[in-house]
């Protein structure tokens, strides 16, 4: 088992910036990312990043977000920069270990005009 913490998250005005932290119970070898779910919408990917430093980023956010991780054992960051009032949502964290799937409860951000 593997719990996911997130933290980061909060209010703040379009053109703004918010960093969010994901700490795992255990080293995760493989893939971390950010997922998000706007109110009335599906889960959508933001960012992944792979242990080797492979890094994948939704069209939306390239260029305004940065995933970023040291290590395996390391927390997954998420620098949000640009922030704008579509990017309101509920952001989770997801690691895959051994082949499996783990969430966090996930952290609300929310951008006001």
């Amino acid at each position: 088992q593997v719990q996911l913490v997130e933290s980061g998250g909060g209010l703040v005005q379009a053109g703004g910036s918010l960093r969010l932290s994901c700490a795992a119970s255990r080293s995760i070898s493989s893939v971390m990312g950010w997922y998000r779910q706007a109110p009335g919408k599906q889960r959508e990917l933001v960012a992944t990043i792979s242990s080797g430093g492979v890094i994948n980023y939704a069209d939306s956010v390239k260029g305004r977000f940065t995933i970023s991780r040291v290590n395996a054992r390391s927390p997954v960051y998420l620098q949000m920069n640009s922030l704008k009032p579509e990017d309101t949502a509920v952001y989770y964290c997801n690691a895959v270990r051994f082949g499996q799937d783990y969430w966090g409860k996930g952290t609300t951000v929310t951008v006001s005009p």
